[in-house]
């Protein structure tokens, strides 16, 4: 396995938050203020102490991590295609990428490089992938799906397409193609002023012990600022009670859910400690508690009567009585109407049978008991005295009685004076009855001494009572309605009751104080009921300390988790693994290639808190600190050293991709980046981003030089969108064959505007064609008359190309013709005034034959006297 993979497996089996840690350090190198800050929430997560923002840990993911190359494998890119919602590079891009030598992709800043470099980056499982592909942001957010390309690709020599689509696991053979850009490099300035080297991943582990060093600091700062006091409740604790045994159990035994239900007095505690209160303060209990007993039986004389005068008037006597009364006037009615019937017999007077009537025939009745004893009324003689009017009353007489009696005695008029009698006795026990409760003076004061809310309920009472009472009768009388008789208001009686007990259990207290056992309890429940109330008081700050305790506690726990030793044991054994000589001697290889000469690795094994394990010091005589010598272009030298020697040692055979690899660098040091890339296309494919012309032609020279070959690609930005691959290059990197090919081109443009009468068009273009014309003179003059002895942006003279060159009075003087017409007719066409007549372009198509017939001329020559001269 790579150090990246075996730190991965080893990950697996750390704190949530530290695989979090190596994720951002896979990522991004170091952690930002913000990720320490999310760290150390999700270390506290683990130790049990929430955190307000929800975050969640991340885990670097099997996908991210590029396995081991296969050495036995052979992965070749052809082409990239199909690029899809890559930034803005144009939909259905595609880059072709030569079997061999070095591609070199060209274009210049903000044509879309970037975005391929990116997708190389993602799919070929680069570490470093900080910087996201973005979608196209003409898309409408709807319309917009994860990035995509198709890589074509020969995998031991059979083609194959290796789709791949943003945050998807890559196709496992890109894994071969490693990668280089300005964020890979892996030595930096340390502690001591030297410069180091860590192995390719390393510096990960190196992170996290920084990461758990800050954060250990950070819990023990916040631990300690987060230290509980106790200053609060000393007192409390210093007392022989249960509150204080509590209190002294904090944190090993208290929970503060015993704290709050010590610190919560019931109603009846909080009246139980009132009353040891008073109980336990009374100079003369025994008399005290005879006057307490005489209270609570005048108040009980009250509640009884409450008790009575609710009981005249309550809702089941009034209802009672409203059926009662409705029935007797239903039977009156019936009464009524029969009497109705019996007033209308013939010969009667006026009234017979009515109220009057009735009384009077009663009358009658009795006094026949005593006129007519031996008879039974009013079965008389016809010879008999009548009872009322005393006189004979004859058969007629007789009848009229009789016919009178069964009409008194008929079951209507019957029922009726039932229902009267019936009524008559609840209406007159209401009636009669008192609803005093005499509740006046001294007693209101006592009532209202011991509860004022029962005294104003009592006094409420009793307005009550009275118009209850009065409003029953009216109704009864048939002068009110049943159903606006006012209610009852709040019944006392419990309120009463309550007094009255509190006043026996008061009493008893006080009866109990002449014991002396029995005070020696209630003193006792005195001193927790009373520690109990002080508890509440300063609960706040018990449960605020044992609060403090747990996060103490946790926070302890949290910083036990950042120790380092289990990372610096893991750094040592991977570094046994890595720090050989073979990785020294690769390092020295390529620091010699890249003519780094002042700078030799050497191998001094480290690991104080699992940093690097290399070191590459500085051999100068005086001495000197790197951090002051060494350049930021020596720095990217010793980048790219490492890069290809830790290529070099995983005996992979897949390609590599550079990205500006000579950013940073000097022109002499271009070079040796140059050369040493044309020497690995020799054995491996070589793909290299840049923007740099300089560096491409440096590159040019140098695969040249080596026997490998040079690919170049131009991208460019087109109406289609960015990163458009064209094959037409720059005509700055053009030789004079593509050059002369490139003027042919542009030759057409001015037959056609020509063509169309566009006399403007066309002197535009002729002029552009006579400026390009001179560049190929002297690009001809360069690389062909003087056979490349010098070139522009060479690095010397070529002194044994002399061997093939020859200068004649002719070559000057088509040279200096060639030239001349080229700039008098380039700088024309910026003329206000006086221009000349525009070239025909039959005679820019001979001027551009005449340059091409010359080069053929002096190339066979000069093939033909480098011969001669042996």
């Amino acid at each position: 396995m790579t150090i990246l993979q075996e730190i991965h497996a080893w990950s697996k089996d750390l704190a949530v938050w530290q695989q979090d840690a190596i994720a951002r350090l896979y990522a991004n190198r170091t952690l930002s203020v913000a990720d320490l800050d999310d760290l150390y929430a999700l270390a506290k997560v683990e130790a049990g102490i929430p955190d307000p923002e929800g975050r969640v840990p991340r885990k670097l993911q099997d996908a991210q991590v590029a396995p081991k190359a296969d050495p036995a494998r052979v992965v070749l890119l052809t082409t990239v295609k199909d690029l899809t919602n890559v930034n803005a590079l144009a939909n259905g891009a595609h880059l072709p990428i030569a079997r061999a030598g070095v591609t070199a992709i060209y274009g210049e800043n903000g044509v879309g490089k970037s975005g391929y470099s990116r997708v190389f980056k993602k799919a070929c499982r680069a570490r470093d992938r900080r910087e996201p592909i973005l979608p196209n942001a003409n898309l409408e957010p709807g319309k917009r799906v994860p990035a995509q390309a198709t890589f074509q690709a020969e995998v031991d020599g059979l083609a194959t397409d290796l789709p791949w689509t943003d945050g998807t696991e890559p196709p496992e053979p890109l894994s071969d193609i490693a990668i280089f850009d300005t964020h890979c490099a892996r030595a930096y300035i340390d502690n001591q002023g030297d410069f180091a080297y860590a192995p390719y991943g390393l510096d990960i582990l190196e992170g996290l012990v920084g990461a758990c060093n800050k954060l250990k600091a950070r819990a023990t700062a916040e631990r300690t600022a987060a230290a509980p006091s106790n200053a609060a409740y000393a007192v409390l604790a210093s007392e022989q009670t249960t509150v204080a045994q509590k209190l002294l159990g904090i944190p090993a035994k208290t929970t503060a859910e015993e704290i709050e239900t010590l610190a919560s007095l019931s109603e009846a505690e909080s009246d139980q400690l009132v009353l040891l209160n008073k109980a336990l303060s009374e100079r003369d209990p025994r008399q005290k508690a005879v006057a307490l007993r005489q209270k609570a039986s005048r108040l009980s004389s009250l509640r009884d009567r409450v008790a009575a005068a609710i009981n005249v008037v309550n809702e089941e006597k009034v209802a009672s009585l409203q059926a009662l009364i409705g029935s007797s006037n239903a039977a009156k009615a019936a009464a009524v109407l029969a009497g109705s019937e019996f007033q209308a017999t013939p010969g009667q007077l006026a009234g017979t049978g009515g109220e009057e009537w009735k009384v009077l025939f009663e009358a009658a009745r009795a006094f026949a008991k005593l006129s007519h004893a031996d008879h039974e009324f009013p079965a008389l003689s016809p010879e008999a005295t009548c009872p009322l009017c005393q006189s004979v009353l004859g058969e007629e007489g007789v009848a009229r009685l009789v016919r009178f009696d069964a009409f008194i005695e008929a079951a209507a008029e019957k029922a009726a004076k039932d229902a009267r009698s019936a009524a008559a006795v609840p209406f007159r026990v209401i009636q009669q009855a008192s609803v005093d409760l005499m509740f006046r003076d001294a007693l209101v004061e006592e009532v209202t001494e011991v509860g004022p809310e029962v005294s104003a309920a009592c006094t409420i009472l009793q307005a009550a009572l009275e118009a209850r009472q009065a409003a029953v009768v009216q109704a009864a009388a048939g002068n009110g309605a049943w159903d606006e008789i006012p209610k009852l208001s709040e019944d006392p009686q419990p309120g009463l009751t309550g007094i009255i007990d509190s006043l026996l259990e008061q009493a008893k207290a006080l009866d109990a104080t002449a014991d002396v056992k029995l005070k020696a309890v209630m003193v006792a429940e005195q001193l927790e009921l009373d520690a109990r109330r002080r508890l509440a008081e300063v609960k706040a700050a018990v449960l605020e300390a044992i609060a403090k305790h747990e996060l103490g506690s946790k926070l302890q726990a949290c910083a036990n988790g950042m120790e380092t030793r289990g990372i610096s044991r893991k750094s040592t054994d991977l570094s046994r693994t890595t720090a050989n000589q073979e990785l020294a001697d690769a390092l020295n290889a390529e620091l010699k290639l890249l003519k780094v000469h002042h700078l030799r690795v050497v191998m001094k094994p480290e690991s104080p808190g699992g940093k690097t394990q290399f070191k590459l010091t500085l051999q100068l005589p005086g001495g000197g600190t790197p951090a002051a010598i060494l350049s930021e272009g020596e720095q990217r030298a010793i980048a790219i050293a490492s890069f290809m020697a830790e290529i070099r040692l995983g005996k992979g055979r897949g390609g590599i991709v550079l990205d500006d690899p000579v950013s940073s660098l000097d022109h002499r040091r271009r070079w040796e980046v140059a050369e040493r890339l044309a020497r690995e296309s020799l054995t491996r494919q070589v793909i290299v981003f840049t923007h740099d012309i300089y560096f491409l032609l440096i590159l040019e020279q140098k695969v040249d030089e080596v026997g490998s070959t040079l690919t170049k690609n131009y991208l460019r930005r087109t109406a289609d969108g960015y990163g458009v691959h064209s094959e037409d290059l720059p005509f700055d990197v053009l030789g004079t064959k593509e050059r002369l090919g490139r003027l042919r081109q542009m030759l057409v443009g001015i037959r056609k505007a020509a063509g169309e009468g566009d006399e403007d068009r066309q002197r535009q273009l002729a002029a552009r064609c006579y400026g390009q014309l001179r560049l190929a003179w002297e690009r001809c003059i360069e690389e062909v008359l003087l056979n490349g002895v010098v070139q522009r942006f060479g690095e010397g003279v070529s002194t044994l190309r002399l061997k093939g060159v020859t200068v004649t009075d002719g070559d000057y003087r088509k040279i200096d013709a060639g030239m001349a017409k080229s700039s008098k007719f380039e700088h024309d066409a910026a003329a206000a005034v006086g221009r000349l007549p525009i070239p025909d372009p039959d005679e820019i198509g001979d001027d551009i034959e005449r340059l091409a017939q010359w080069r053929d001329e002096v190339d066979r020559r000069v093939k033909d006297v480098a011969k001669s001269r042996g």
